[in-house]
């Protein structure tokens, strides 16, 4: 019975600090989060109105807490605060200097509020977690936080942007819908030069400005954008065998890292330790690139145009670094 009471209290607790951080969940929302029935979300949902706690009820669209309403500061476990220190490691590694300034403030919020035994428990832990291969450059503008400022604001931004194929910078004003981290952060957002949504590289942004111009929010999404560009190009299907891991296991990381940029749709586990990988790509070249590190671990099984690529570019290889130089 203490174990059912126990659970129950925790889970209140929870409840009402979800209620707080959202504006309006479902008895559904809620019972999928909990792993409990709607009739115990009613219950709890009772049992916070008994104890004066302003839960406001909109028919056909969940639940509230009134505006204004707030619990006194929560006590975070030392696992939470470890997550959260992990948290504030790659904003400072991996976005730019104005969201780890955020981040750090709102981490030195936290520590005020945890036991002093916490507190000198993740100053001891904090040297001991580190993030390697920063993405942000010097010289380049603090794009992430302006854009995440220009995403929630529905403002346009113009953008003074080297795309890899051009010789020139280009200016473009952009409407932003989302932000992405792969090798490199990322932002689609609707060109208005190109009059079509485009995927722009924050390292390739010269320099970035928030127009006061807002814009009509769009339906479209990330999703939608990925799926959109995986219908608009052509695309082959390669199948590609890697010997078992034990033979390449310190390229096992970055090849899962970045399989997502080559088309990559399907992993296989073979009985004999081999994994088999099915991707859709629009330009052989490209894949045969990415693959052919790889020498020695890989097997083409189709399509006979990506073995000959991987062949015409190692024999460029040999060519250039095995043929003696001539003084």
């Amino acid at each position: 019975m203490i174990d059912h009471e126990t659970t129950r209290l925790a889970r209140l607790v929870a409840l009402l600090t979800l209620l707080q951080t959202k504006r309006t969940l479902t008895a559904t929302e809620l019972a999928q989060r909990f792993s409990v029935s709607t009739r115990t979300i009613y219950r709890d949902i009772r049992t916070l109105e008994q104890a004066g706690v302003p839960v406001v009820t909109q028919e056909g669209k969940g639940y509230s807490i009134m505006d204004g309403y707030r619990l006194p500061p929560v006590m975070f476990t030392r696992e939470e605060a470890i997550a959260l220190l992990t948290a504030e490691k790659l904003a400072a590694g991996l976005t730019d200097g104005p969201t780890a300034q955020l981040t750090g403030t709102a981490m030195d919020k936290l520590r005020s509020a945890l036991r002093r035994t916490d507190r000198d428990h993740l100053e001891t832990l904090s040297p001991n977690i580190q993030v390697l291969g920063a993405v942000s450059l010097p010289g380049r503008p603090n794009a992430y936080q302006q854009l995440v400022t220009a995403i929630t604001s529905q403002q346009v931004v113009r953008l003074l942007y080297s795309a890899a194929d051009a010789d020139e910078p280009t200016l473009r004003d952009v409407e932003p819908i989302g932000l992405y981290l792969n090798q490199q952060w990322h932002v689609v957002a609707y060109c208005r030069l190109r009059q079509a949504f485009r995927n722009f590289r924050l390292d390739r942004i010269k320099s970035l400005a928030i127009s006061q111009e807002t814009f009509t929010a769009r339906p479209e999404s990330l999703q939608q954008y990925w799926a959109n560009e995986a219908n608009r190009r052509g695309k082959e299907k390669a199948v590609i065998r890697f010997q078992p891991m034990g033979v390449w296991v310190e390229s096992v990381q970055r090849l899962h890292d970045t399989k997502h940029q080559y088309g990559w749709v399907h992993d296989q586990a073979l009985p004999d330790g081999q994994l088999e990988m099915t991707f859709f790509i629009g330009s052989l070249p490209y894949l045969a690139a990415w693959l052919l590190p790889y020498a020695g671990a890989v097997t083409v099984l189709e399509p006979p145009g990506l073995q000959q690529e991987l062949g015409k570019l190692a024999e460029r290889a040999h060519h250039f670094f095995a043929t003696p130089t001539r003084v």
